[in-house]
């Protein structure tokens, strides 16, 4: 086989065969280059050609937007021209029909006012001669607003008179304007001085209205209330029980009053009076321990004291009379003398002698 491969390598029939295939190759490789180079130019041309004709048809609806703008436009002005001359017109027939009827209505005024006077006094009203009744400001207070608001705009036309400057020089031209500037001045000063008096009033008003506030706080404190209590647009109200009841009071109006009045100060004293009764009673009913005897005397006695008798009870009570009178008139407090010191320390001793009776 190694024999064989340079034989082939070096025969000229071969190596013509791969050039002419090789050359074959190559001339369909040019064809095909060439032919997709004029694929391209075409496409190029095709495509040059859409975007020459896009770019027309761009310019062409520009040109038919703003030509359709403009004749909106157009539309929209004419139909706004027609629509402001139609107001100007209606407002003129309305000012006119206004000036009509106001002058219809000063006129039939003063013929009601002019047949009232010439008429003897009649007690019977009729409906038609109300009207000339009424004095002129009550029919200007029956006017509606609309009626009052068309009046001004007639009187300001009436009023504001227009300027005539036709014919006019320059110095009359400047003396008219420097007259107009002038009264523009005292106008406007005018405004001025009545605004600043609009303050001042103003301010005088919240000063008075504080210095009220603070006089009804110190009426309020010296009363006991609460200080906004009359400040208020009603007056206080009366407090009847406490806000931290939480039962039902049945109570009538009268005994609630009565309760700040002075009533629940009664009522507690004399609560108090018979508690402090009940317990003096029960203390002075209280049993008393009977002394003992000491050598056939009582401790204590006194020269010409009776002795106790045998049978006395221990204890003894007091009636309601003996408590009313130990309340009524207190006995005064005395000085201690030495006997009863010495009594008293008697009772001590024979007190702590039974109790260590008792213990033993």
């Amino acid at each position: 086989m190694e024999e064989d491969e340079p034989q082939d390598s070096g025969d000229p029939e071969f190596i013509k065969r791969q050039e002419q295939k090789r050359s074959e190759l190559d001339e369909q490789l040019r064809e095909y280059i060439a032919e997709w180079r004029l694929i391209r130019v075409q496409e190029a041309q095709e495509l040059k050609k859409l975007k020459e004709k896009q770019a027309k048809r761009k310019v062409a609806r520009a040109n038919e937007e703003k030509a359709t703008a403009e004749k909106k436009k157009q539309e929209e002005e004419k139909r706004i021209k027609e629509i402001e001359e139609m107001k100007i017109k209606e407002a003129e027939a309305k000012k006119q029909r206004l000036i009509d009827a106001e002058k219809k209505r000063q006129a039939m005024m003063q013929a009601l006012k002019e047949q009232h006077k010439s008429k003897a006094p009649n007690f019977i009203i009729k409906r038609k001669a109300l009207a000339a009744a009424l004095s002129d400001a009550e029919l200007e207070r029956t006017k509606t607003k609309e009626q009052l608001e068309e009046e001004k705009k007639i009187a300001l036309t009436v009023r504001m008179k227009p300027l005539k400057l036709d014919g006019l020089s320059v110095d009359k031209l400047k003396e008219k304007a420097n007259e107009l500037w002038e009264w523009i001045v005292r106008l406007e000063t005018e405004k001025y001085d009545l605004e600043e008096r609009e303050k001042r009033q103003e301010y005088d008003l919240k000063e008075l209205k504080e210095r009220q506030r603070q006089q009804l706080r110190h009426r309020a404190l010296k009363k006991g209330l609460d200080p906004e209590a009359l400040t208020g647009p009603h007056p206080p109200k009366i407090q009847l029980a406490s806000k931290y009841e939480r039962r039902v009071d049945t109570r009538s109006f009268d005994e609630k009053q009565q309760l700040f009045q002075g009533g629940l100060d009664m009522v507690e004293m004399e609560t108090t009076e018979k508690v402090w009764r009940e317990r003096m009673k029960e203390f002075m009913g209280r049993p008393r321990r009977k002394l003992p005897r000491w050598c056939g005397e009582r401790p204590g006695k006194k020269a010409g004291d009776p002795d106790t008798p045998e049978g006395e009870e221990e204890g003894i009570r007091l009636g309601d009379d003996d408590v009313d009178e130990i309340v009524k008139e207190p006995a005064p407090l005395a000085e201690p003398e030495d006997e009863d010191l010495e009594e008293e320390e008697v009772e001590v001793d024979e007190e702590e002698e039974d109790d260590d009776d008792d213990d033993d």
